[in-house]
């Protein structure tokens, strides 16, 4: 069984086409990564975003502490 020949020309246009396509979609998906990553680890962002916790925990911690250190230091 006889394959019937593809000129070379179209071939090579399909395969040009084929990069150009690729590459397109290559730029694309990087510009997306790129601005949800800038987004994920903008510190103004997530220091806004996350405040409350932050004081929270930091509040306790430095209550804990506190408390603890007072102990060690304060004896009857």
């Amino acid at each position: 069984m006889m394959q019937p020949t593809v000129p070379t020309e179209i071939l090579e246009a399909k395969a040009a086409e084929q990069r150009r396509v690729l590459h397109n979609d290559v730029q694309q998906l990087r510009s997306v990564v790129e601005s949800e990553v800038r987004e994920r680890i903008d510190l103004k962002r997530n220091v806004l975003r996350y405040f409350g916790p932050i004081v929270g925990v930091s509040a306790l911690v430095a209550l804990s502490l506190g408390y603890s250190l007072t102990g060690i230091f304060a004896r009857d």
